[in-house]
């Protein structure tokens, strides 16, 4: 499911101009001459999960296995998102686990989908654990329990303030049988 979401275009090109103009420089000289548009573009890609529906993932690959009743896991999910608070890049890894409702079992890859849709948002970790729990504990695929792990570095503390390059965030969020 789409999300409609107007885009001011021209808007993002002037801002981004007026930036480059803030810290000094010209954003007429041939060498930032095309960069409000480059950056304007990598916004609405980088922010393209504002767009989707985490869920709608989890919907379109929901399969009947009966006798699914073991834990199902998927590790070391990369992606890459934008920390609100700085615009700047955080990069990690997700591993999230499942345990099948009712014999119901999702195509592995719909779970990297969820990781991604909702990494491409201006977003905190912490919430970003909890929004995948949710798409997937609040699908139809109906799971007795899920888990979702996010270990990542936030540029925003390495190449800035702290300067604490290699510190890695670890969150999680648990729910149903899987919560203890």
């Amino acid at each position: 499911m789409t999300v409609e979401r107007q885009i001011d275009r021209p808007r993002l090109l002037k801002a981004i101009s007026e930036i480059l103009a803030a810290v000094g420089e010209d954003p007429e000289r041939e060498g930032l001459a095309q960069t409000p548009r480059r950056v304007a573009d990598m916004y609405l890609e980088l922010f393209s999960g504002l767009d989707e529906d985490p869920a709608s993932h989890i919907e379109a690959a929901i399969f009947n296995e009966p006798g699914s009743n073991g834990i199902v896991t998927v590790s070391n999910i990369a992606f890459n998102s934008t920390c609100e608070h700085h615009l700047l890049p955080f990069r990690g890894t997700v591993d999230i686990s499942y345990m099948p409702g009712e014999g119901r079992v999702v195509g592995l890859s719909k779970l990297a989908r969820v990781v991604d849709c909702v990494a491409r948002r201006p977003q905190v970790q912490e919430r970003m654990t909890r929004q995948i729990l949710e798409a997937i504990a609040e699908s139809s695929l109906a799971p007795e329990g899920v888990s979702v792990s996010i270990e990542a570095e936030h540029l925003c503390m390495s190449v800035r303030g702290v300067l604490k390059e290699g510190a890695i965030t670890s969150t999680s969020a648990r729910s149903g049988s899987l919560a203890d």
